[in-house]
């Protein structure tokens, strides 16, 4: 299973990027896709068409929802990697791919490197397949 980060979803919304081309292979593949409540609720936040969000929301079905062992996971990435501000949505979307024993698909590899030591798995172009 793969989980798409906000930033992977707008990115592959547009054709002929790295990322629209990954998100075809991996359709390709039969590979499984799906998405945090988090991760949902920021790419929402646009700009998006309603046609990209309805061709989203196709692809990735209902959102993980952040429950309580999710958000106590979020708040051990947020301690543990220095209580960067800004950080804490980056910290939700990724305990709920690992909770959700997914893979993590982003544009902004970097913001989510420091969360690989503690089980978090990226997946892309940038990342170390």
């Amino acid at each position: 299973m793969i989980h798409l980060d906000s930033n992977f979803l707008i990115r592959a919304s547009v054709a002929g990027t790295d990322e629209s081309r990954l998100l075809r292979r991996w359709l390709s593949d039969g590979e499984h896709l799906g998405t945090s409540a988090v991760a949902w609720a920021e790419f929402l936040c646009g700009p998006v068409s309603d046609e990209a969000a309805s061709s989203a929301a196709t692809l990735v079905g209902e959102p993980e929802p952040l429950d309580a062992s999710a958000a106590t996971a979020a708040a051990r990435l947020f301690n543990e990697t220095g209580r960067r501000r800004g950080s804490l949505s980056d910290c939700m979307i990724a305990a709920s791919a690992v909770q959700a024993g997914a893979q993590l698909a982003t544009a902004d590899v970097a913001d989510f490197r420091r969360f690989e030591p503690l089980g978090l798995s990226l997946v892309g172009r940038k990342a170390k397949n």
